[in-house]
């Protein structure tokens, strides 16, 4: 018998709500994430980790997965949901052994490219799922620096309960990107905000908030919904990552190192997951490039939000992760975005009840990597092993390479989290070759695009980040009230 697990709000402690709930609701109450407390979170048993060697994708997933959704799931609809989700035709995952000990984890084969399609398609299963049983409609709400967007779109394109709204940064996405968002029509809605994905961000978060707004429109307040790192239905997929890795490297009872490169922190929350299940996880390497919040919390206690820096890892340009606040709830202590009475963010990433710091420290190492070694990264790894990485992956090898001091001796694997024919003109300059460009992503060049545009300024704070404005909002409010049919017809 599985036991039923309970989601409290980041914000909020006497929130207690089941995934269905917290999955329908995407953002907790409080303007908070949905988190599990560690009692709840279920250690696997020494015999399904040996198990799990001879095991497809999906059936990892499965022994991972059950213990979090199990009370809710019957076995055989969560076996069906999760073989459909990931049939290795359609998304196979490989591991590359690349020098000494240390491997590649290739999460890049999947409809778009990128890690993140192993999320939404969870995501989207369950979702329709859940809206099936009940009759229910929903708006997935989407704020992407890159990859997110076009998963989730993916994802989402078609289902007849769901429509889905995604909001991107105008000129901080490749064309490729945008285009596996803007080519899908029907039911995919692609926003191109005039700001960062912070302003996304913070535009995605506020219309989740906005009950009255949703109920004026569609006479249902809880009609629009996350598939951000927000939703807890894009986290506890990400947990299967590492435990897929362990299963091809490692033999039972060895410890492994896992190298995450870090934007919103969904990935490496999902690896943390895992260690908490019990996998024997040495350390978490979270590089990140020069949004340097998060290592340089680790070395100071200070959590101090910057303005954005633009990267070759456009998608981890993230100054604020939505998952740090996770992440420091499991370790007891708390941070919050303060916001007006409006809901509009005035401070973010207040830290008002520090962690266990010293644990922290013992269970993660972070470094901020330089725009400019992104590209000796990716040079270096090319040259000495004839391997072709894209920026998000060359921010994974450095950071391992950095901590391992060059020496790779110990199991270790990186998370490659996009096909580098996403990023052909970052992979030209680090190595003047150009990568082939995917198949999918050739056939969308030729489509036509369905774009939104919401070209009021962004606002600027005193210390120069950016946040959504009034203007913005309302001009997204309009859009959707125009455009955005409310019976949910694509």
């Amino acid at each position: 018998m599985v036991n039923k697990i309970n989601y409290h709000s980041t914000n909020n402690l006497s929130e207690r709500v089941n995934f269905e709930t917290a999955l329908m609701n995407g953002l907790a109450s409080n303007y908070g994430l949905y988190m599990l407390s560690k009692k709840d979170i279920s250690k696997l048993s020494p015999d399904i980790l040996k198990s799990l060697k001879g095991m497809t994708y999906a059936q990892i997933a499965f022994e991972v997965l059950n213990p979090f959704l199990g009370a809710e799931i019957e076995e055989k609809d969560l076996r069906a949901m999760l073989d459909d989700a990931y049939d290795e035709s359609v998304i196979p995952t490989r591991v590359e052994h690349l020098t000494g000990q240390t491997h590649i984890m290739w999460l890049t084969e999947g409809p778009t490219y990128s890690f993140k399609d192993y999320a939404a398609r969870f995501f989207g299963r369950m979702l329709n799922y859940f809206l099936k049983r009940s009759g229910k409609k929903r708006i997935v709400v989407v704020a992407t620096s890159g990859d997110t967007g076009g998963a989730v779109a993916d994802a989402l394109h078609g289902l007849d309960s769901v429509q889905n709204i995604v909001f991107f940064p105008k000129g901080s996405v490749t064309e490729r990107q945008r285009r596996q968002m803007t080519t899908l029509w029907d039911n995919v809605y692609a926003f191109e905000v005039n700001g960062d994905f912070d302003v996304c961000q913070a535009l995605a978060k506020r219309l989740l908030g906005d009950k009255s707004f949703a109920e004026a429109i569609y006479d249902d307040a809880d009609r629009f919904t996350s598939a951000n790192s927000i939703s807890v239905g894009r986290l506890l997929p990400q947990a299967v990552y590492p435990f897929f890795a362990y299963s091809r490297i490692a033999e039972y009872d060895q410890s492994m190192i896992t190298s995450v490169p870090s934007g919103n922190f969904g990935d490496m929350m999902g690896t943390v997951l895992a260690r908490e299940m019990g996998l024997p996880i040495e350390k978490i390497i979270c590089g990140v490039n020069e949004n340097d919040e998060f290592p340089e919390f680790l070395n100071t206690d200070a959590y101090v939000v910057k303005p954005s820096r633009k990267s070759p890892s456009s998608a981890m340009i993230v100054s604020n992760p939505s998952n740090f606040a996770r992440l420091i709830d499991l370790y007891g202590g708390h941070v919050y975005d303060k916001r007006d009475e409006t809901g509009k963010v005035i401070q973010e990433g207040v830290l008002d009840a520090l962690p266990n710091l010293e644990a922290m420290r013992r269970d993660f190492w972070s470094i901020s990597v330089s725009n400019p070694d992104h590209y000796v990264a990716i040079r270096e790894v090319y040259e000495r092993y004839g391997v072709m990485m894209e920026p998000h992956g060359a921010v994974g090898w450095r950071a391992l390479d950095t901590f391992l001091k060059g020496q790779h001796d110990r199991l270790a694997v990186i998370y490659e989290t996009a096909d580098p024919g996403k990023f052909p003109d970052e992979v030209k300059k680090a190595i003047d070759v150009i990568p082939n460009v995917p198949e999918r992503i050739a056939h969308q060049a030729k489509l036509s695009e369905r774009i939104y545009a919401i070209d009021d300024p962004s606002h600027t704070r005193k210390d120069g980040s950016l946040t959504v404005s009034e203007d913005q909002y309302n001009t997204a409010k309009k859009i959707i009230s125009e455009d955005i049919d409310a019976e949910g017809e694509n």
